[in-house]
C-alpha cells in the first residue's frame, strides 16, 4: 500500500536523513565561517579580489600562479571534503596576471552527500575572505547537439532541476530571505568575457546550464525534455555556488567545457574518464583564455 503524502519521512539516499515527501531543503548543517576564517588566516593575510572555482581537470591553472599559498581543505573547520577524482581539495592563494587570487581547486557535489548549504560554504568563504567577483568553471554534457566536445560556452541563465537552494532554512545575516535570480550570471561581465575569447580567436558559445543531483548520468528521454526545458547543457555543479554568491552580492561568471554529448546523442556509453580526457584537450586554451579575464579585471 503506497503511503499517503505528507505523512511519512522517507530516505533520499543521497543525504544522510530523512526528509519529508517534497521537502527539497533540508536543515543546514551549522559551520562555523569565523572559524574557517581564523584557520585561513593563519596561513595567510592574502584578500583576493576574485575567486576561481575550478571544475573538473582544470586544477592545474592554480599551478600557474605566483606567490602561492596552498591549504589542504581538511585544516578548515567546516569545508566539504571532496572525494571526485580530478578535485584536489586545496584552496591556492596567490597572484594570477597581477591580481590577487584565490583557487577553489576541487568542488563537493550533492551525489557526494552534501546539503545544497554544504555545497556552497566555499562561496561564502571566499567572500568572507574579501572576493567580490567569482569566476564558475564546470565540465558539462552537451544538450544542444551542436556543442560538441570542446566546446566553450558562457553561461548566462541556469536551471535548478534539484530543486533545492543553499540559502533555504534560517536567514544568514546579511543575506536576503529571497535572493532575486533575473540574474545569475553577470551580463556585462559575460559580454566582456566572449569579447576576450574573440581576439584570442576561440569560438566561443552562449548557453543555459541545467543542474542535476547525480551522480548518474542523464537517460536519453532526459536528455529530450532538458533540451524543450531550455537547457543546452547539462551537468551536477555550479547552480547552488551561483545562488550564494547572488545572495552575497557577488559578480559571478560561468563557464562549461563541453565534455561529451548527452546520453542519446552519440552511440558511446559515458564516462567520467571521457570528462577528464576532454578537459585536458582544452585546457591550454581554456587557461588562456582566464588569465586574459583575471588580467581584464586588472584594468577595468
Amino acid at each position: 500500500m503506497r503511503q499517503g503524502f505528507g505523512v511519512q519521512p522517507f530516505d533520499l539516499g543521497y543525504l544522510p536523513f530523512p526528509v519529508a515527501p517534497f521537502s527539497c531543503f533540508p536543515p543546514r548543517p551549522v559551520s562555523d565561517l569565523a572559524a574557517a576564517v581564523a584557520a585561513v588566516r593563519a596561513h595567510t593575510d592574502a584578500t583576493p579580489s576574485m575567486a576561481l572555482v575550478l571544475g573538473s581537470g582544470l586544477g592545474a591553472l592554480a599551478e600557474s600562479a605566483e606567490n602561492t599559498t596552498v591549504i589542504p581543505t581538511t585544516e578548515i573547520p567546516g569545508y566539504p571534503h571532496s572525494t571526485v577524482k580530478g578535485h584536489a581539495g586545496r584552496l591556492v592563494f596567490g597572484t594570477l596576471e597581477g591580481q590577487s587570487v584565490l583557487f577553489v581547486q576541487g568542488r563537493v557535489h550533492a551525489y557526494e552527500g552534501h546539503p545544497s548549504s554544504t555545497l556552497a560554504f566555499p562561496v561564502r568563504l571566499a567572500h568572507a575572505l574579501g572576493a567580490r567577483d567569482l569566476v564558475l568553471t564546470n565540465a558539462a554534457g552537451g544538450i544542444d547537439p551542436r556543442f560538441v566536445p570542446g566546446t566553450l560556452m558562457l553561461i548566462t541563465d541556469h536551471i535548478n532541476l534539484a530543486f533545492t537552494s543553499p540559502t533555504a532554512g534560517p536567514v544568514r545575516e546579511g543575506e536576503p530571505r529571497w535572493p532575486d535570480l533575473v540574474e545569475p550570471f553577470d551580463a556585462a561581465w559575460t559580454d566582456r568575457a566572449e569579447a576576450l575569447a574573440l581576439q584570442q580567436g576561440l569560438t566561443v558559445r552562449r548557453g543555459v546550464y541545467l543542474w542535476t543531483l547525480g551522480p548518474s548520468y542523464e537517460t536519453p528521454a532526459e536528455s529530450r525534455a532538458f533540451r524543450h526545458l531550455g537547457a543546452d547543457a547539462v551537468g551536477m555543479s555550479t547552480v547552488p555556488e551561483a545562488i550564494q554568491a547572488t545572495a552575497l552580492g557577488m559578480r559571478t561568471l560561468g563557464i562549461s567545457t563541453i565534455t561529451n554529448l548527452a546520453a542519446g546523442l552519440h552511440a558511446t556509453p559515458l564516462n567520467h574518464e571521457e570528462v577528464m580526457e576532454v578537459g585536458q584537450q582544452v585546457r591550454a586554451r581554456l587557461t588562456a583564455w582566464l588569465r586574459a579575464i583575471v588580467r581584464d579585471e586588472g584594468t577595468a
